[in-house]
């Protein structure tokens, strides 16, 4: 009994061990795919700061032209200097270099209600992942597969972008490099008609997760942004009793200009949530905070490199600590 226990405790530090070690490295591809923005926007931030001595109107002018420069956005750069003068007041704060802290809590403070990760409940759910093109949204689909495969879940993909042409087959080949099995047609055919199948199929094979391809689009292009409606309808009405969620994929290279697409997509099929791809390759890495004070739609996944591991769950004390490290 002793050594049963002895070898359970031993297990338990060992498991233990092993969730240390990949939450460390997760923490350092993030750390990795932030470093742009770290060594651009919040090291300007933090550099006006310790130079500046006495805090006055000039300072806040400056840290104004940072921010917006960095795709924070005007209405949230206003809202964060508000803050800040707040803060100053409050606190009696007289010395700018006092300032790294407390911006550091307002930004913590601005993200800290924000969701993490799909949710994934019991039974089927199905994930409807629209964007426009060049947006990485087909890798994206692809990395969601994988890592709710290797979690032993069934995962299931339907190849609904059928308007560009070798869509279907760069999904095709996804789906075999990942293992998964894929409900596809033929080129032009009907997005809905796709997502019927594919509903019909997950409920024969008892699939846990079903991703849906949209074809990626231009949020200007109205009769396609129709389709995406049609191809909403017909998830609520076959699926009523699934668990429906609509991921819109953003390329953070894109700034302020991911904020319009967003809105557009939003009005149309209701996003519940946003994975933000490209941060590592992005120095303007505020449009996380726009995203969230402005938009108020969750930001769900982030991407921070090519590898699959490089789509991390979004936690915002994680995601500042990055930017603020050593």
């Amino acid at each position: 009994m002793i050594d049963f226990f002895k070898g359970k405790n031993a297990q338990e530090q060992e498991q233990l061990k092993v969730e240390k070690n990949e939450q460390e490295g997760f923490f350092s591809r993030l750390k990795k795919g932030l470093s742009k923005t770290k060594n651009d926007f919040i090291n300007q931030v933090t550099t006006l700061f310790s130079s500046s001595g006495k805090i006055n109107e000039d300072l806040f002018e400056q840290l104004e032209e940072i921010l917006i420069q960095a795709d924070v956005g005007v209405a949230t750069t206003i809202k964060l200097i508000e803050e800040l003068k707040e803060r100053v007041k409050q606190d009696k704060i007289s010395e700018a270099a006092e300032l790294s802290s407390v911006f550091k809590e307002e930004l913590s403070r601005l993200l800290q209600d924000e969701a993490t990760g799909l949710d994934i409940k019991p039974g089927l759910n199905i994930l409807m992942v629209v964007g426009v093109n060049g947006a990485g949204k087909t890798t994206t689909i692809a990395k969601i597969a994988q890592r709710y495969k290797s979690q032993g879940k069934q995962v299931l993909l339907a190849a609904g972008d059928t308007f560009r042409a070798a869509a279907i087959d760069q999904l095709k080949v996804w789906g075999e490099r990942v293992g998964v099995n894929i409900i596809a047609q033929q080129e032009g055919a009907d997005a809905a008609a796709v997502t019927f199948d594919a509903i019909q199929s997950a409920r024969a094979r008892e699939v846990e997760l079903l991703i849906v391809d949209t074809a990626g689009r231009l949020h200007t292009q109205k009769n396609l942004m129709e389709e995406l409606k049609k191809v909403r309808r017909i998830i609520e009405r076959e699926a009523v009793a699934a668990q429906t969620q609509v991921l819109l994929v953003l390329d953070a290279t894109t700034g302020q200009n991911a904020m319009n697409q967003a809105k557009i997509f939003n009005e149309a099929v209701n996003v519940d949530g946003i994975a933000l791809t490209k941060l590592d390759g992005t120095a303007k890495g505020g449009i996380v905070i726009a995203i969230k004070n402005e938009l108020g739609i969750p930001i769900k996944l982030i991407g921070v490199g090519e590898q699959a591991e490089d789509l991390q769950d979004f936690k915002p004390d994680e995601f500042i600590e990055a930017l603020f490290s050593e």
